[in-house]
């Protein structure tokens, strides 16, 4: 059997979305809730699908606005994190219909390593579109885009 694409995975949406009740004490409190919602990888493909020029949203951003949408106290920080990179993937393998993925930055707008092309990638994508990178850190060094919140996209 043929392993699946990017854009497979993309399309399938199992039994999402779905609201989990968490029991787990820790996570309420962090969260703020117990109703955690699922959403499938296509709602966070279409969602980056929205993002213009210009412009950049963060992984946070998705989640409250997809969570708000569908009447839960928050959206799954793992999937979510799992789904915008298959969504990054899966645009690469299509020849049309491509997102702007390098517009959906991690927390405090800080770039992922781990989207297609690496920071490399990214950075020159958002650079070109006018924003500028800085990086923290010595060893570890991170790249965010400078005063990303003041170019921050409002998905409402």
């Amino acid at each position: 059997m043929a392993r699946k694409t990017f854009n497979d995975k993309l399309q399938d949406s199992k039994d999402m979305p779905k609201i989990v009740v968490v029991d787990h004490e820790r996570s309420i409190e962090i969260y703020g809730g117990k109703n955690m919602l699922i959403a499938p990888p296509l709602e966070y493909n279409d969602i980056m699908a929205l993002i213009p020029e210009g412009k950049v949203i963060t992984i946070r951003e998705i989640r409250e606005f997809l969570s708000q949408r569908r009447g839960a106290d928050f959206t799954c920080p793992m999937t979510a994190g799992m789904f915008i990179n298959l969504s990054a993937r899966a645009s690469c393998e299509r020849d049309f219909d491509r997102i702007p993925f390098w517009r959906t930055l991690k927390s405090h707008g800080e770039l992922n390593p781990k989207y297609p092309g690496g920071i490399e990638y990214q950075k020159h994508k958002l650079e070109c579109e006018g924003h500028s990178i800085i990086t923290k850190g010595r060893k570890n060094i991170r790249y965010f885009v400078e005063d990303y919140e003041n170019n921050l996209y409002d998905l409402q």
